[in-house]
């Protein structure tokens, strides 16, 4: 990396002047102190370093600092320069060919690290409940979670894909009532759900589920006994939405694991004692409580309510206790910006039962707005929404994918439904993939005849497709780039991809990707 290649020159070479007490009264210098940035007027170089920040222990002024440094560096074909206390680089013939060389080596597999320690990661996101429709914050959790998994496979790391399907509580049976309300209507009831507030919570009286219903009725004659049949029947139906429209999305799971499996094999109760038999749980108020505060939460945590029944934190211990046995070694989940005070618990939860709570990461994101004219749209399930489903018939794939991707996940997002729709620069999407096609039509046009709109006659292609084939397959080092000054910042920009793909998987940051690439568009263009 030639960012790179810059800090070790300079480093190097201020530790050799400093062995020959060329830098004032400094002694010694521990390596990564100084950073690398790019100068605010791009006719000083490349790269800059500042070594103002050395004054005070050499004792002398940045610019004898700056020039002791220089003197030391062999220089090869990149200049360097002083301009007060910066250092400037600016790179030259070779370090660019011979990034161009590694990018027409490496192909697909430019930018990708060789010596990275290996960890088998089990990446959750979504997991929504299979009880009605995405919302957009869902799509924004599956296209990050998509891209992520794309990255770190990319970087090198084993991923596995999961989503926990959240079907053992209370919400289950909401929906088996919620249809048996729409088969009545199908069947010609006069019936509806509640107007009360409080009441209507217990149902989801979205229209999503009338063709559910109407798809029961072919198969049944009436309602049956038991809601559960319902609830089952109508968790299915979602189930299988969510999973097509995931397939649709591009987004692609290894397992989808059910809450309710977790519950019958007996790994919650398996936890539960044997939270008991160390000594983390004790009783209060009928209720069992697990001393998650010797463990950095703010407070203890019920996990057995004095009904017997379980609370949402029970499974979720027991959910990632089996992650772990399943021998993953790094557990990465994105979750809501409002299960901030969850993640103490459940790290406290994976230390009590002996396990290394450093092996969880939660990356918490903020939601949607979605922008439509100018107006943000509300959504909820209890009330008609915009979907996921909605979004990308509107927009398409493509668009949904990255403009759900192109802010920092702790950010709030505003999706401008208009703008992702339109063919101009202001829409990032079409600017990227504008720069794509340009970029096409430039090999194909050079293969191409064309025809003399005045004499009639072919116009030879400037290349034919051997040639173009040769120079993709047989690039040499040696061989120099006529454009290589006017091209400089889209050669820069296209070495820059092997330092943004490190950051980005290091810091499970996607958002980085969308700039990179527009910023690469934009380079050349």
């Amino acid at each position: 990396m030639i960012k790179e290649y810059f800090i070790n020159k300079i480093e190097d070479a201020l530790i050799s002047a400093i062995k020959d007490n060329k830098v004032g009264q400094m002694t010694d210098y521990t390596k990564g102190t100084l950073v690398v940035e790019k100068p605010k007027n791009p006719d000083f170089g490349d790269f800059a370093v500042n070594v103002s920040s050395l004054a005070r222990s050499a004792k002398i002024a940045p610019p004898m600092i700056a020039n002791a440094i220089v003197d030391k560096i062999e220089k090869d074909d990149n200049e360097y320069s002083v301009i007060g206390g910066f250092i400037n680089f600016k790179a030259g013939e070779k370090l660019l060919s011979d990034a161009i060389y590694e990018v027409f080596e490496k192909r697909e597999n430019f930018g990708r690290p060789s010596n990275i320690e290996k960890e088998k990661i089990i990446l959750e996101y979504v997991s929504a409940n299979p009880t009605g429709p995405f919302h957009i914050g869902h799509g924004r959790w599956a296209a990050m979670g998509s891209v992520l998994a794309n990255l770190l496979k990319f970087y090198g790391h084993d991923v596995f894909q999961e989503f926990y399907i959240n079907d053992a509580g209370s919400q289950i049976q909401k929906l088996g009532n919620s249809l048996a309300i729409r088969i009545r209507q199908e069947l010609g009831e006069d019936v509806d759900f509640p107007t009360d507030e409080l009441e209507r919570k217990n149902y989801y009286p979205g229209d999503y589920l009338i063709p559910v219903a109407k798809k029961y009725l072919e198969t049944h004659k009436g309602l049956p006994e038991d809601v559960k049949e319902l609830a089952d029947f109508a968790k299915l139906e979602m189930e299988k939405i969510q999973k097509d429209l995931l397939e649709n999305f591009r987004v692609y799971f290894d397992n989808f694991y059910s809450e309710l499996s977790l519950h019958k094999s007996g790994k919650v109760e398996e936890c539960v004692n044997k939270l008991k038999s160390s000594g983390k749980i004790y009783q209060k108020d009928g209720a069992d409580w697990f001393k998650s505060s010797d463990y950095g939460d703010d407070q203890d945590r019920v996990i057995k309510k004095a009904d017997g029944s379980n609370t949402y934190l029970t499974a979720d211990i027991a959910y990632h206790i089996d992650k772990l046995d399943r021998g993953f070694d790094r557990m990465i989940n994105i979750w809501g910006a409002d299960h901030h005070g969850y993640v103490a618990r459940v790290k406290a939860s994976i230390e009590a039962l002996g396990y290394d709570p450093n092996k969880l990461e939660v990356l918490l994101g903020q939601l949607v707005n979605l922008v439509i004219n100018g107006n943000e749209v509300r959504m909820g399930k209890r009330k008609n929404m915009v979907t996921l489903e909605d979004l990308i018939d509107e927009v398409g794939v493509d668009a949904t994918r990255f403009w759900m991707t192109m802010r920092n996940i702790d950010t709030t997002l505003d999706f401008d439904i208009e703008l992702a729709k339109t063919n101009s620069d202001e829409n990032p999407v079409f600017y990227v993939q504008y720069a794509h096609a340009r970029a096409c039509s430039i090999l194909r046009n050079a293969v191409e005849e064309k025809i003399d709109t005045e004499t009639g006659k072919n116009i030879p292609a400037p290349l034919k497709n051997e040639e173009v084939e040769d120079l993709k397959n047989n690039y040499k080092k040696d061989y120099l780039l006529p454009t290589i000054d006017t091209a400089r910042k889209l050669i820069l920009k296209l070495e820059e991809f092997k330092s943004m793909i490190k950051m980005s998987a290091e810091t499970r940051q996607v958002y980085t990707i969308c700039r990179y690439v527009q910023e690469l568009a934009s380079e050349f263009n």
